[in-house]
């Protein structure tokens, strides 16, 4: 019975952690559509009121209101500001290079939860996996080019983010006991609303028009599938074990910027992405062992087998 739970969360977190994938790519594709024409404080501003306004419609879904009712301040404050600091790091970034780089860039979060884990949950890293820690900076080392002059303050606010946005996922995997992930997900996103709207000034607001506003309401909407998927994956789950499944937005990162806005990698981007890929699966490889295979496939089976069953009972039942 332990062990079929134990199957269950596993694969309960990696379905919730896909979905919130896919809602932040298109949070991204939104996001590079519309920083093409409106401020970035905009864009934080309404796209963070139009996923609040969702939270609160959807709120009685996840315990309402009073899921929100927390003693432990001073954690979601310090999540509010790192949402703050990913959301406008990475958004700054993504505004200005290739979506693939940018999305490369912020792949190096899985890296540094390895290492955050360590002071911030007090999990033991063995000199492996700082290894792996350590070739994945490499791999960052490779896309920017230093000696080349690549290093620009777009990929330096890409890399801000991607530690901010690994510090909430360690942060959530700490609260997981005592907090809901209607709170987690709320006060995130009312945060960096706050902030963006304290921004907004002269100059910095165009009203959009219909298709900006469709865009604007996608970005939302994205943003909240995002959070939903991403803290109920963390809260379930190790971020070792489900990192390598935030690869797969690369992929689709990386197909969406080509036939959209016909990027193409480069090959310092190609190989340095490899590298990060690598080091971030060497380093899941050694927090669950040689049961890697057959876990996930557990976990990626556990789902459809309990629809199956529940679908045959039903069938029998009729």
């Amino acid at each position: 019975m332990i062990q079929e739970s134990r199957q269950d969360s596993t694969g309960s977190a990696i379905a919730f952690l896909l979905f919130g994938v896919m809602g932040g790519l298109g949070l991204d594709l939104c996001a590079k559509g519309l920083l093409s024409s409106y401020s970035l404080q905009q864009f934080v501003f309404l796209r963070s009121l139009i996923g609040l306004a969702i939270f609160v419609l959807i709120g009685r879904q996840f315990g309402g209101l009073k899921s929100l009712i927390t003693s432990r301040w001073a954690w979601h404050l310090l999540r509010t500001l790192l949402a703050t600091g990913a959301m406008f790091g990475f958004f700054y970034g993504l505004a200005r290079m290739p979506l693939v780089n940018a999305l490369t860039l912020g792949f190096t979060a899985p890296l540094m939860m390895t290492a955050l884990a360590v002071p911030m949950l007090g999990e033991h890293v063995g000199w492996r996996r700082w290894l792996a820690v350590t070739v994945g900076f490499i791999g960052v080392l490779i896309i920017l080019r230093p000696a080349g002059g690549e290093v620009s303050f777009a990929s330096i606010a890409v890399l801000f983010a991607a530690f901010c946005y690994a510090c909430m996922a360690i942060t959530a995997r700490k609260l997981a006991t005592t907090e809901s992930s209607y709170a987690l997900s709320v006060y995130v996103i009312a945060g960096p609303m706050l902030v963006s709207m304290a921004m907004l000034g002269r100059g910095a607001w165009i009203m959009p028009d219909t298709d900006g506003w469709l865009l604007f309401a996608l970005a939302g909407s994205c943003s909240v599938i995002a959070w939903i998927g991403i803290i109920g994956g963390y809260r379930r789950a190790s971020p070792a074990l489900l990192a390598p499944f935030e690869y797969t937005a690369l992929i689709g990162g990386a197909i969406a910027g080509y036939l959209i806005w016909d990027e193409v990698p480069d090959r310092w981007v190609a190989i340095g992405a490899t590298v990060i890929i690598a080091s971030g699966l060497f380093v899941v490889y050694r927090e669950i062992g040689a049961t890697l295979s057959a876990r996930y496939l557990r976990a990626f089976t556990a789902s459809s087998a309990a629809a199956l069953k529940q679908r045959l009972s039903r069938k029998a039942e009729s």
